[in-house]
């Protein structure tokens, strides 16, 4: 039960972190069909600008601070994150996507795919390919539930993940712009028509999601501890594995998926070698998700919660 619950509290927290970029995918897909790939320099772009953020304000590795103190500064460097990976992400929407609007889907594809590279460069331009280590330290405390200890990063993580799900939620399904989103993703034309400035609405949906993929960004970087200009491009494959799974598009889809992907990963990793005698490690956790991605859509190619469409 201990290793059980240890692989569970650690599954939760890798899945909040894939929860908030596959939402980011999924946002602009739900409006444009775009599979945006940039979010992987956007989430390392996160990290590495509340990393610069804290180290203005003098927070370095070394600094001895109190937890609360720690857990305010931590909120402050995530909003501040947030705030910078938006508005790239609304420039890059403006510069490198809206021109493309209506160009065939391969062409904004291959600019999302641009947009890394230069992202992922310029950080290792600014920042050296050294890796960068995260200022705060969250390991104290935490609980200790039937054996396993639930640490204070893991309570950190969590709650602060599913709190920015459930205001982005709100946010799409309780207010006015939400509506306006949403019928821009039903019909752009006719959004238009009624009022609705499509493009405006575009340009802040984009930056909903690249500060959601920022936050993801800080948040996995102080779980892990480190940041490096190559971060995001695993865990944004993963995420976007994560959006699939559950129905991209589809909102609470991309959280379940989020979710099934972390816990699918941490038991593939804690079990798989009891499981085969040795013979497969935990370093196969990668292809165990994938091959569970394959199942699924074998089952039901639209994910878990996506609705299926008439063309």
């Amino acid at each position: 039960m201990k290793h059980f619950l240890t692989l569970l509290f650690n599954g939760l927290t890798l899945g909040a972190i894939y929860a908030l970029i596959a939402l980011s995918f999924t946002m602009v897909y739900g409006v444009l069909k775009l599979i945006n790939f940039a979010y992987a320099g956007l989430f390392t772009l996160g990290a590495y600008s509340a990393i610069w953020g804290l180290g203005v304000v003098g927070v370095t590795s070394s600094s001895t601070l109190a937890l609360t103190a720690t857990i305010g500064l931590l909120v402050l460097a995530l909003l501040g994150a947030m705030a910078f990976t938006g508005t790239i992400g609304t420039l890059v929407e403006r510069v490198a996507y809206r021109p493309l609007r209506h160009a065939p889907l391969l062409a904004p594809l291959i600019s999302a795919l641009g947009v890394v590279l230069i992202l992922q460069n310029g950080v290792l331009l600014v920042a050296g390919s050294t890796p960068k280590f995260f200022p705060l330290d969250v390991s104290g405390g935490g609980l200790v539930i039937a054996g396993a200890r639930l640490s204070a990063l893991q309570i950190t993580v969590v709650p602060l993940a599913l709190g920015l799900m459930v205001v982005l939620y709100a946010l799409v399904h309780r207010t006015h712009f939400g509506l306006g989103i949403r019928a821009t993703a039903d019909d752009i034309r006719t959004a238009r028509l009624m009022g609705i400035r499509t493009d405006r609405t575009i340009g802040l949906v984009f930056f909903l999601g690249s500060a959601l993929g920022g936050a993801a960004g800080v948040m996995y970087a102080l779980y892990y501890g480190t940041a490096t200009y190559l971060m995001g491009y695993t865990p944004s494959i993963k995420a976007f594995t994560a959006a699939v799974i559950g129905g991209i598009g589809n909102i609470p889809g991309a959280v379940l998926g989020g979710f099934l992907l972390g816990l699918m990963e941490s038991f593939a990793a804690g079990y798989s070698g009891s499981l085969t005698g040795g013979a497969i490690g935990p370093n196969y956790q990668d292809v165990f998700a994938f091959l569970i991605l394959i199942a699924i859509l074998t089952v039901k190619p639209t994910g878990l919660l996506g609705a299926r469409i008439s063309r």
